[in-house]
């Protein structure tokens, strides 16, 4: 994309060769830098940084195009093959072994490379100046969505591969709608555009029509002769087209201007130029810059420069709305089309001083964290007036945050120990600081940073803002934990308060829906496996494990049979725990079905040679959704906990903010430790031990009646808490009053039209589904915010093997249906295997949790 911009112009390649070899062409896509890894320690500024994922369905191609990403960047000196294990992101032996992605894996590269491009052009594309990419390959499979998830919580873009074949597929619109929810912005490559059945125009009507976005086509598939196979792309932006040799490894590329092509191939010349007058058009419905250079121009689309095109889509992605959708096509594994989408990286996507401020929460306050460093924020210590009028201005104290990170990801490498990556949002973190985790209230020392790529690491001295980076020998940080660099911190109490308090936005772990029982080999082997699952808990938190208290049995709990799969294969194989897994199981819940009465416990013990004594009372019923608290109330695990604290009156109106409590017990460590409580006892039910769902816990505390001093510790409230919840569930179990729920999932099936008349049998009658639809290419195709996408209104350049009738897949037996359907989770176990059977091989499905359901009569007692 960066061909136009060169300083010579396209007009004096014309006139020195009617095509020219890649190798001739002063842009930065054929070299290699050979000291790879020194470069990485250079100061980049912020402009010139872009954090991104690769995010797609299954099998589309994301560590294939990622490998290609790598080898033109000068990282590598060799392509990587996924079918051979031997690709730079798959690195666990569970990947290799299997050809997927299980866990995301960061790499940062430049593109350009360094010492190519110009580095100080204020002119011209972005993509002539070296950038740093910090980019994350994502998995593709459904069971480990979390890992997509907490990916997308701290990247700036994203590249939604699609495979030209299948088109948008199910996995593609959930994790669409997760970078919708973080508002990512995003750019769209159709991969496997060299394989039969390949359609390029279909792919990009499903776009529209599945994505809810306008597909703005950038590039358009060149086909050799017109009807040939796929050699290369025609770029609308900068009315040029590329074309790579056949069976080399992509950096020959041959480019062609609108005058080269009327010899070559004219009929891509006049299809290019129907690609840039649609690509124009559409842009000028969302960009008013660009209609005002398109009137200028005399509504001459051919006359608008391409930086002005770059720059309106620039301006039309960069909210990560999703409404305009710039589209790229290339067949990665024939090494074509990676070259112009890295352009497209630095060019479109945003760098991090564009992206909205991070949300931060202390207490009970919100905001962003640049409102906070600028003094915006009030922050005055709850329960103490004492305290706050000797506190300093929220200025001078947020002013002496000298680094903010997140952590998003913990592994446990076999070399170099528990690695911790973190997003840094504001200020740096510097090897060997201090840093307060305010989550879980200790503070570690950063002992090392490292600079990732996939399984190497260079060592740095410091992660600037902005910036990807990983640290090494954190005790006890977990994915979501928000960490403080504070200059002089008391390792026991962290920055003054409420700044100790201080948190980012946290990453939501979805509930688990399967669990298996691990089994020692004998007792002596307990206690390592009890350890082993501690740490892959800390790696993936979307692993559960809990003991089962009747039968002492380990429960590991996960998102679904491929997810327990690989746990019994990292704790047996990897880690060489002497345990065996049993049968995959379903995770049932329990729910209360009526209100109990107020239920008071006094906790009055000696633990630890400490004596601890504290007093609580506790009710429960079942959650309503309509209901709203004026207390304060927490949702965890499906479950709503309100905390009342009652405090005598005082005699004068200046605790008018909110209750008093004893300055030995602040407010935010006296509802902590109630919650903890409630949670505590709400996660194993009176009936069957299930955990408890949909249900309201109420918790009153009065500090009059309940508090006893020195000896009420946060730990004597826990128990208090606990034991008071769990008295007043033993009220609802002895009036019958609790029920059983099962999971059920959301589930999108894939098959022709053949298969239809079985699945949707199977599903109703045998498994007690519920279809709720059945979709072909011609779904309805408006969003949930109203948009709605007319698929003949969207330009994409015919498939040269297109059927008379259309783009959309024709009727009959080969025609696609995706069913979507309602189905217990206990009858999809092994589903993947009857589904094979009935459609011949070839249906495929995703699932998720939609919601947890009271079980019926007959079900019930199936359980």
């Amino acid at each position: 994309m960066s061909l136009l911009a060169s300083k010579r112009g396209c007009h004096i390649w014309h006139r020195r060769l009617r095509c020219l070899p890649w190798r001739e062409i002063p842009a930065c896509w054929s070299k290699t830098v050979t000291r790879y890894s020194s470069s990485l320690q250079r100061d980049t500024s912020l402009k010139n940084t872009r954090n991104i994922g690769i995010i797609a369905h299954i099998d589309a191609g994301k560590t294939t195009t990622t490998e290609r990403m790598l080898y033109y960047s000068g990282f590598t000196r060799r392509i990587g093959d996924v079918d051979d294990g031997s690709t730079v992101t798959d690195f666990l032996p569970a990947e290799r072994a299997r050809g997927i992605t299980i866990q995301s894996a960061a790499v940062t590269f430049h593109w350009p490379p360094l010492g190519e491009g110009t580095t100080n052009k204020t002119e011209g594309p972005r993509s002539q100046t070296p950038h740093t990419i910090n980019l994350i390959d994502t998995p593709g499979h459904a069971d480990f969505t979390f890992e997509v998830i907490r990916s997308l919580r701290i990247l700036d873009g994203a590249v939604c591969i699609l495979d030209g074949v299948a088109g948008v597929e199910a996995q593609t619109e959930k994790v669409w709608a997760q970078a919708n929810n973080w508002s990512i912005p995003r750019i769209v490559f159709v991969n496997k555009l060299d394989r039969d059945g390949a359609s390029f125009e279909r792919t990009t009507k499903e776009i529209g029509s599945r994505l809810r976005g306008w597909p703005i086509v950038c590039q358009i598939p060149w086909w050799e002769g017109g009807k040939g196979r796929f050699t290369g792309v025609g770029d609308a932006v900068n009315l040029c087209a590329l074309k790579w040799a056949e069976g080399g490894d992509g950096k020959s590329i041959k480019s062609f201007t609108l005058q080269a092509l009327e010899q070559e191939d004219p009929g891509l010349r006049t299809e290019l130029i129907k690609a840039r007058a649609a690509l124009v058009e559409a842009l000028c419905e969302h960009d008013e810059e660009l209609l005002e250079k398109w009137l200028e121009c005399n509504d001459d689309s051919l006359a608008i420069p391409a930086q002005s095109i770059r720059d309106s889509l620039r301006r039309c992605i960069i909210d990560g709305s999703g409404r305009v959708i710039p589209v790229f096509a290339g067949a990665s594994f024939r090494n074509i089309g990676v070259q112009p989408l890295l352009d497209a990286v630095d060019d479109l996507l945003p760098d991090p001083t564009e992206r909205p401020d991070p949300e931060i929460s202390l207490g009970s306050v919100n905001g962003s964290l640049s409102d906070l460093l600028d003094g915006k924020i009030s922050i005055v210590p709850s329960g103490n007036k004492h305290l706050a009028r000797k506190s300093a201005t929220p200025k001078a104290l947020a002013s002496k945050i000298e680094g903010c990170a997140l952590a998003f990801k913990v592994v446990n490498d076999a070399r170099r120990g528990v690695l911790v990556y973190v997003r840094v949002y504001s200020g740096s973190i510097n090897s060997n600081a201090a840093l307060w985790n305010s989550n879980l209230h200790v503070t570690e020392r950063a002992q090392r940073l490292l600079q990732m790529q996939a399984s190497d690491a260079i060592e740095i001295s410091q992660i600037p803002a902005g910036q990807i980076g990983v640290i090494a020998g954190l005790k006890h940080a977990r994915t979501g934990d928000t960490l403080v660099s504070y200059p002089g911190v008391n390792p026991k109490v962290g920055p003054p308060p409420p700044l100790n308090a201080l948190q980012l936005r946290p990453i939501e772990v979805p509930p688990p829906v399967f669990f298996a029982a691990v089994e020692p080999h004998s007792l002596s082997e307990e206690k390592n496996v009890a350890d082993i699952l501690a740490i892959l808990l800390r790696e993936d938190p979307s692993l559960h494990v809990n003991v089962d208290e009747e039968s002492g049995q380990m429960l590991i709990s996960g998102m679904g049979e491929l997810h327990l799969e690989i746990a019994r294969d990292r704790l047996v194989k990897d880690f060489k725990a002497k345990a065996t897994m049993g049968n995959i199981e379903i995770s049932y819940r329990e729910c209360v079905l009526s209100h109990t009465s107020t239920h008071r416990f006094v906790f009055d013990r000696e633990v630890a040679g400490k004596k601890g004594k504290a007093g609580c009372e506790a009710s429960i019923g079942p959650l309503d959704e309509t209901a709203t608290a004026v207390d304060h109330t927490v949702h965890r695990d499906g479950n709503a906990i309100t905390i009342r604290i009652i405090t005598p009156s005082p005699l004068d109106d200046s605790s008018a903010e909110g209750p008093s409590t004893p300055p030995e017990l602040p407010l935010d460590l006296l509802q902590s430790s109630l919650i903890n409580g409630a949670v505590a006892a709400l996660a194993r039910g009176p009936r069957r031990s299930f955990p408890l769902h949909a249900s309201h816990a109420t918790l009153t505390f009065d500090t009059t009646r309940d508090f006893f001093g020195p000896e009420t510790s946060p730990a004597a409230l826990s128990s208090a808490a606990r034991l008071a919840v769990q008295a007043a569930l033993q009220e609802a179990l002895s009036k019958d009053a609790i029920g059983l729920m099962e999971p059920v999932m959301n589930v999108v099936i894939s098959c022709d039209e053949s298969s239809l008349g079985a699945i949707v049998h199977d599903l109703s009658s045998a498994r007690g589904g519920h279809v709720l639809s059945l979709e072909n290419d011609s779904a309805d195709n408006q969003g949930d915010d109203g948009r709605t996408i007319d698929p003949s209104r969207i330009y994409a350049p015919p498939d040269p093997f297109a059927s008379s009738s259309g783009t959309s897949r024709s009727a009959g037996p080969g025609q696609q249906r995706h069913v979507t359907a309602r189905v217990p989770l206990k009858e999809m176990v092994g589903y993947l295997k009857h589904l094979r059977s009935l459609t011949g091989g070839r249906g495929t499905f995703i699932m998720s949790v939609d919601r947890f359901e009271r079980l019926s009569g007959p079900r019930e007692k199936a359980v």
